[in-house]
C-alpha cells in the first residue's frame, strides 16, 4: 500500500514537471517564431529600400558616367551585388513556402 502511494505521488509529480516543461518550451518556440518573422520583415524592408536606392542612383546617372571604375562605380557594383543576393534569398524562401 505504501509502495503504491509513493509510486502514485511520484508519477503525479513527474506529470506536473513534464507538463510545466512542455508549457515553457512552447512559449520559447512562440518567441522564436515571432523573432524570425520580425527578421524576415526587416530583410524585406531593407531589400526594398536598397532596390529603390539603386534605381535612384541609376536615374541620377543617366549617361553612366558614375558607373566607371571609381568610388561611385564601386558603390554601384556593391549595391547591385547586395540586391542580387537578397533577391536570391527571397526567391528561395518563396519557393520553400510553396
Amino acid at each position: 500500500m505504501i509502495l503504491l502511494s509513493i509510486t502514485t505521488i511520484l508519477c503525479f509529480g513527474l506529470t506536473i514537471y513534464f507538463s510545466y516543461r512542455a508549457f515553457v518550451l512552447a512559449g520559447l518556440l512562440t518567441d522564436q517564431e515571432e523573432y524570425y518573422e520580425q527578421v524576415r520583415q526587416t530583410n524585406e524592408f531593407m531589400y526594398m529600400r536598397i532596390t529603390q536606392s539603386y534605381e535612384q542612383m541609376q536615374n541620377i546617372d543617366r549617361i553612366g558616367a558614375f558607373e566607371e571604375d571609381d568610388e561611385s562605380g564601386t558603390t554601384f557594383a556593391l549595391l547591385k551585388q547586395v540586391i542580387d543576393d537578397l533577391k536570391e534569398e527571397f526567391d528561395a524562401e518563396e519557393k520553400k513556402e510553396k
